[in-house]
């Protein structure tokens, strides 16, 4: 654990939280459990047990450096890594991992996303020690969640044999990523057992997970050791901006944890706390009532709202009064520009409407 730093993805635009999450005030800098805390904030809160603050590193947009900095005043500056436009995870976490390599040869790396909500934080810390001990031994590890119902929008990990070489438990060999499945499917993997939800936690050697990544991308590598190289030097930013831009968008999981799977380099940690990924209205319902169906979520400070034999999530920002009388399971988010209304059933749907105001002179409210 000497040689272990944490490192915490801060992007993507959440469009399926859209119109609360925008591209000025993304997801992970807002509260969306009504804890009075951002995602943000609380995700680096949950790794100071595990690492000192000087040992976590947050890699996020150019946009929201001074956001980033206001909510973690323990973050050093040398630890805030910033992309000067998106090029999706390998980019982020690689370069982060480009960075460590330099600083210690031996250094391990765990990568946590800055907007998922975790409950259970003993489990949490004890499944990280296990990742790190496997990573330690040469292995590309993820941390695999058991279901707690069949998921359709969550990715599965199917695991293989038990590794009590690496760990006295809870560590299998990975033998496939499953993309999101069909309803059928996943009440399937639930009753079978031996399928975990992908939180998309990796940890391993920085040397490792770089070597990995070359295997399928050896031109994004090298210019993400270049960008390295250069970094806290007076280079560092015309070499930044230089090369960045060149990078492909690929999510990690194409570049190292597929690619590790196949050529039996990766390992799975099955892990027992509450994890969800906050992917849209639907889950945050759920994580505000806990389970409790038939009731009504509302989020927001100084939000009014009067519902009669409603359920469902009001989400509010305005001083308006939200009204509902027999709707159930709706989804009403209020803000002082935009007024959404869906259903949980369709929640992921809010990601295609923002795709479509985009070509449609709607950019100015995304």
């Amino acid at each position: 654990m000497s040689r272990f730093t944490c490192v915490i993805p801060a992007g993507g635009a959440g469009s399926r939280l859209w119109p609360l999450s925008r591209a000025n005030a993304p997801k992970f800098l807002l509260d969306l459990t009504g804890s009075g805390t951002s995602l943000l904030r609380t995700t680096w809160d949950r790794l100071t047990p595990l690492v000192p603050s000087e040992r976590i590193m947050v890699v996020t947009g150019v946009a929201h450096r001074d956001s980033v900095m206001k909510q973690l005043g323990e973050l050093d500056a040398e630890n805030l890594v910033t992309e000067s436009e998106p090029k999706d995870s390998s980019a982020a976490i690689g370069l982060a991992a480009a960075i460590l390599e330099l600083r210690d040869p031996d250094a391990i790396l765990g990568s946590f996303a800055a907007d998922h909500v975790i409950r259970g934080s003993v489990l949490f810390q004890r499944a990280v020690r296990t990742a790190v001990q496997a990573a330690d031994q040469g292995y590309i590890a993820t941390i695999g969640i058991h279901p707690g119902f069949p998921s359709t929008g969550f990715g599965y990990i199917a695991c293989g044999k038990a590794r009590s070489d690496l760990a006295p438990f809870d560590v299998y060999d990975v033998t496939e990523f499953v993309e999101k499945p069909d309803e059928a499917t996943a009440s399937d993997y639930l009753q079978r057992g031996g399928y975990l939800w992908n939180a998309g936690m990796f940890i391993a050697k920085a040397s490792v997970l770089l070597d990995q990544m070359a295997e399928s991308e050896p031109e994004m590598v090298a210019a993400l050791r270049e960008i390295a190289a250069a970094w806290g030097t007076d280079q560092a930013a015309s070499v930044r901006e230089r090369l960045w831009p060149t990078l492909p968008k690929v999510a990690i999981d194409y570049t190292v944890a597929e690619p590790a799977a196949q050529v039996g380099k990766m390992v799975c940690v099955a892990a027992h706390f509450e994890w969800d990924d906050v992917g849209d209205f639907a889950s945050v319902a759920n994580l505000l009532l806990r389970g409790r169906k038939g009731d009504l979520a509302v989020l927001g400070d100084g939000a009014q709202v009067l519902s009669d034999n409603s359920s469902g999530i009001v989400v509010s920002e305005s001083d308006r009064l939200v009204a509902l009388v027999g709707m159930d399971d709706v989804v009403v988010v209020d803000t002082a520009d935009v007024l959404l209304v869906t259903s949980k059933q369709h929640a992921q749907d809010v990601k295609t409407l923002v795709n479509r105001m985009k070509g449609h002179g709607g950019k100015h409210l995304l």
